[in-house]
Parts: C-alpha cells; structure tokens; sequence
C-alpha cells in the first residue's frame, strides 16, 4: 500500500527459532517522509500488538548487498547463494531475535521509498527549526 506520503509494505517473514525450525510472522514496515532516514518495523508474533524497531533506511539497503550494522541491529543478505532471503539480527536487553525475510520484498519496498524521497535528499524533507527548538533550552 501506498500513498504520496507513506510507504507501507506488508511482508510474511521468519522467526528463526533454531536451524531446523522457524514460524511465521507479519512483519510490517512503514517509510513516512516526514522521518525520511528511519524504516519503522512493527513485527506480529502472538498477539494483536506489535513489536516496534526503528531502522535505518540506508542500512537495511545496505544489507541487501552485504553485511550491515553492528550491535543491535544486524542485516545481511544469503541473495545469490541460492537462498533468497534477507537476514535482520535485532538484540536487546531482553533478548535477541533473528528474522528471515524474501529479498525481494525488501528490494521493492526500499524502491518504493527511493521513488518518494531518493537517496541524499532526506536532508531537505527535515524541519531543522523545529529539529533545533528541541534540543535548545526555552526560556
């Protein structure tokens, strides 16, 4: 689904439990220009509420074509050695998780938000008076 304002994408993934095991969940991720560097990810495991992560866009693009990110978050892609899936390690306090999910969804998706704000254009979407009136003291 898209509007001239929001990019969201509905995508079956995996919870990979062990390397025999995985069960299914809904992942859905949300592109809005208004936040134009972050890809949030609500992910639908058991019940009707979501687990939310924020990505970044430039670095789930980046695991398309290798290994990305460090600590909390990982993504890498398996693409060309005959699995075609895309890899997203989150970690946390709590626990970690790791998510199979097709490349090609990911791929149209990221596409689909490079068409409404190209790559090196994000700057120009941000409200940098606002942005700065919140890290200033009032007064």
């Amino acid at each position: 689904m898209e509007s001239s304002r929001t990019v969201v994408r509905a995508v079956t993934a995996q919870l990979v439990i062990s390397r025999t095991y995985s069960q299914p969940l809904c992942m859905r991720l949300r592109y809005e220009p208004a936040d134009p560097y972050v890809v949030r990810a609500a992910f639908f495991v058991h019940s009707d509420e979501p687990v939310e992560w924020v990505l970044g866009r430039d670095l789930l693009a980046d695991g398309l074509n290798g290994c990305a990110g460090h600590g909390e978050v990982r993504i890498w892609s398996a693409a060309g050695r005959g699995n075609e899936s895309i890899y997203i390690a989150l970690g946390s306090s709590t626990g970690t998780a790791l998510l199979e999910a097709p490349v090609q969804d990911i791929s149209s998706f990221l596409q689909d938000t490079q068409a409404l704000v190209p790559q090196g254009t994000e700057s120009g979407l941000i409200d940098w008076d606002a942005e700065l009136a919140h890290l200033l003291p009032r007064g």
